[in-house]
């Protein structure tokens, strides 16, 4: 495919903004608010905050939708789905 490894310097953050935003994202929403009660705990809290970060979580460089987009509902009762236990919520249209 051509695809090839390219390193970063040591200590250089900024040569790659993508990782680090991302990275970012996930401790300021997800990991420094949730106790860690262990690796298979961490692997579920990661897995759902993926789940979040690419399916209801908007982003700015995306318009402003989700990464994996979805139709807009119009007519219907507004109703809350927690995630993360409550760290997070959607919201949706039944």
């Amino acid at each position: 495919m051509g695809i090839r490894d390219k390193p970063t310097a040591p200590a250089s953050p900024w040569q790659n903004g993508y990782a680090e935003q991302l990275i970012g994202s996930i401790r300021r929403e997800c990991v420094d608010r949730v106790i860690v009660l262990g690796e298979a705990h961490l692997r579920r809290t990661l897995k759902s905050y993926a789940e979040y970060y690419n399916r209801v979580r908007t982003h700015r460089f995306v318009n402003k939708d989700a990464p994996v987009s979805r139709p807009v509902q119009r007519t219907g009762v507004i109703c809350s789905r927690a995630i993360l236990g409550g760290l997070h919520h959607q919201y949706v249209r039944v």
